[in-house]
């Protein structure tokens, strides 16, 4: 079942380190077979108080594989930048198959 991780970035410190973890990233999440589904974009939120300020959201086959990346040595010290850099959320969440 596919898996998504969804990252709220709110705040930015220092775009020096954010562009190097931009330049490294793509490829640790395709070697955990991970594809972008969206990379900041407009938000329209229609109920509740949230509000999303750079969204991304990324696509795993599953659970299992989007920890995978998220734990693993080719992403740690990208993980390190990125949050040295900024402040944000970041969510995972499984899918699952929605029948009437």
């Amino acid at each position: 079942m596919a898996a998504y991780c969804f990252f709220d970035i709110t705040e930015v410190f220092d775009l020096e380190k954010l562009e190097k973890y931009r330049d490294g990233v793509l490829s640790t999440v395709e070697q955990y077979d991970g594809c972008y589904l969206t990379v900041g974009g407009r938000c329209d939120v229609v109920e509740g108080g949230w509000r999303p300020v750079f969204p991304v959201l990324i696509e795993f086959p599953s659970l299992k594989e989007a920890h995978l990346w998220y734990d693993s040595e080719e992403y740690r010290e990208l993980k390190a930048l990125r949050l040295a850099a900024t402040k944000g959320t970041a969510v995972f969440i499984e899918g699952t198959a929605f029948r009437r």
